[in-house]
């Protein structure tokens, strides 16, 4: 991954580096998602957002766009000891207008595919074992099932499970 801002087009989505004027929009989405856990500070945030389109300390974030409108993000995360060499993790968060019509299926499997084709040899997601409409997303992007992971994510005063999927570079 160069220098240049990555920007990966689909059918309908296209993935690319958040304009400064979709900082605050971006972040009231991220403020708002029940899938985060400890949202970053607005000033923190503003950072991520400065470097998106680019792979920066492990970390690549990128703008949903589908139909010129701002509708999510998807971000990609690897390196710094989290995670062993060749290994990435994404995460993706649409607004609640976008769900459901396959647009989070398509950037998932665009993004994986960029992500393989860089150089990663393992791209893995997890989500909440009851989010069928996840689950479904990651399996229609070429995901597969690995397992469950036990009391992985904070939740209201417990801890919920995650279903773990991944594609691998021999998989494709």
């Amino acid at each position: 991954m160069g220098d240049e801002p990555i920007e990966l087009r689909g059918e309908r989505v296209v993935l690319r580096a958040f304009r400064p004027d979709e900082v605050a929009a971006a972040y009231e989405q991220a403020k708002a998602s029940t899938a985060r856990v400890g949202s970053p500070t607005f000033e923190r945030f503003q950072l991520r957002v400065a470097r998106s389109g680019r792979l920066v300390k492990g970390r690549l974030d990128l703008a949903i766009e589908n139909g010129g409108a701002l509708v999510g993000s998807i971000e990609a995360r690897s390196g710094d000891g989290n995670f062993p060499p060749g290994v990435c993790e994404i995460g993706i968060e649409l607004v609640p207008e976008a769900r459901g019509d396959g647009l989070g299926t398509e950037a998932v499997s665009l993004f994986s595919r960029h992500l393989l084709a860089s150089g990663f040899d393992r791209v893995q997601a997890s989500t909440n074992v009851d989010n069928g409409a996840m689950r479904g997303a990651l399996e229609r992007a070429g995901f597969e099932y690995e397992g469950t992971l036990r009391g992985y994510m904070p939740e209201g005063d417990g801890r919920a499970d995650h279903a773990l999927y991944a594609v691998t570079a021999l998989a494709s």
